[in-house]
């Protein structure tokens, strides 16, 4: 299961169903869990967990040092979730300790090529990150959100689940959930309505996540005013409530 060339430190912990591909080399503190498939020339750099069944994929970076000028070597990690596919190329980092002193990677997401997850990053699950969709440091990423190819985000963003950022999108503010953002600067620019539609949710919650987005982003009353007249949608959907409550809590403000 472990090709004769690859290079695996003693102290690292490999589940017994572990396959691990030609020159790849496996470091001290690197924990991989049953099921999961290095390809050739990977690099793997603890501490580092790394749950079941993943795939990493030819010439992928994974756990190593911060890519941050504050870092002097501090003792961090990075964990990885369940059934994660990782593509050639991807490069993800360990955190700070002027962060979470960890980056955090939940499951059954997609990493195309050359996507950059940054240090201190929290992804959730189910997310796709597009060809060299690239995250700054600091940045939280909510379950189901898709990035577009070459999408960039600034750091200390957060990118709302279920929403959708399209090509080459660069986001320097808050994505709320089940949104839809393009262009550079990025704008939200409508309710993610085709992925929404694609997930199964209904007309009725599709038509009232709109009416919350005409509402806070769009109209002209005031903030306070929307918020009541959205009061009663937020009592019905979760969804609404939960976009509601993204907008308002927002540390970087909307990017609208």
């Amino acid at each position: 299961m472990i090709h004769a060339t690859a290079i695996i430190d003693p102290s690292a912990r490999l589940d017994d169903t572990v396959e691990v591909g030609p020159y790849s080399v496996i470091g001290a503190g690197v924990e991989i869990g049953p099921g999961t498939v290095v390809g050739p020339h990977v690099v793997i750099v603890g501490p580092c967990r790394i749950g079941s069944d993943n795939r990493i994929f030819q010439f992928a970076s994974v756990g190593e040092a911060p890519q941050d000028l504050k870092y002097n070597g501090e003792l961090t990690s990075l964990e990885i979730g369940d059934r994660n596919v990782i593509r050639e190329y991807v490069t993800l980092n360990r955190g700070t300790a002027g962060g979470n002193h960890k980056t955090v990677i939940g499951s059954d997401n997609l990493f195309m090529a050359y996507s950059h997850i940054a240090h201190d990053c929290i992804i959730g699950n189910h997310c796709i990150f597009s060809n060299g969709a690239s995250l700054a440091g600091h940045v939280e990423v909510g379950n189901y959100a898709t990035l577009g190819g070459f999408t960039l985000v600034h750091q200390f963003s957060s990118i709302g689940t279920q929403s959708f950022c399209g090509m080459a999108t660069v986001v320097n503010m808050d994505v709320p959930p089940y949104s839809t953002a393009a262009g550079n600067r990025a704008r939200v620019v409508g309710i993610n309505k085709v992925g929404l539609q694609r997930k199964g949710f209904s007309p009725e919650l599709i038509r009232a996540l709109h009416k919350s987005f005409r509402e806070l982003l769009k109209s002209r009353v005031s903030r306070e005013d929307a918020l009541a007249n959205l009061q009663p949608l937020c009592e019905q959907y979760a969804e609404v409530e939960e976009f509601v409550n993204f907008v308002k809590n927002s540390k970087r403000g909307i990017a609208s």
